[in-house]
């Protein structure tokens, strides 16, 4: 029997118009892992959210105890949801990630949040090697543009470039439409 948990990454404030480090598209991706979270709750699911503080006090953004490293209003903890604070890429790397999954017999991942191209890379990533089936909500997650010796990446192409790899191994992509509504997927 599969049991399935809600991975919400990094939907901070700093990634909002006006932070530190704002995101392409992140208003439109929380207001989905909002419709996310709610139907999570409503089936009892395991919700758990991933903040990511850096450990230097000159981080670009994600300051430790900054506003800007405090959760979006739009994906808020209840207060029996796990948060699990990290201080890498990886949701997985040096937290209890992995440990309150096994706890709650979780097999299945609902993966959300951002960054598009580093953190819910590498957190699907290593799901995929512990184990997990995973699926990645590819209109709940937003990335930035990026720059490559020399080459600018916008982020629809950085997030589209992610998604795809990500897809081709580690990870079944559905949009939240897809995702909420099983007779979308099956059409």
């Amino acid at each position: 029997m599969t049991k399935r948990a809600l991975i919400v990454i990094d939907v901070q404030n700093d990634y909002f118009p006006g932070g530190k480090w704002t995101l392409s598209g992140i208003d439109a991706a929380a207001d989905n892992v909002a419709r996310l979270i709610a139907a999570a709750r409503k089936a009892g699911e395991l919700i758990v959210h991933i903040r990511h503080e850096f450990d230097s006090n000159d981080a670009p953004f994600f300051v430790a105890g900054s506003d800007g490293a405090a959760i979006h209003t739009k994906a808020s903890p209840a207060g029996n949801e796990t948060v699990i604070l990290k201080n890498h890429v990886n949701a997985f790397r040096e937290t209890d990630l992995k440990a309150v999954l096994d706890k709650h017999g979780i097999t299945d991942l609902v993966i959300c949040g951002a960054m598009s191209h580093m953190c819910v890379d590498a957190a699907t990533r290593a799901a995929n090697d512990f184990g997990y089936s995973n699926v990645v909500i590819h209109d709940a997650c937003a990335s930035r543009d990026l720059e490559f010796n020399g080459i600018q990446v916008p982020a629809v192409h950085a997030h589209a470039a992610f998604m795809a790899a990500l897809g081709s191994a580690y990870a079944k992509m559905l949009s939240t439409a897809e995702f909420l509504n099983p007779t979308v997927q099956a059409a």
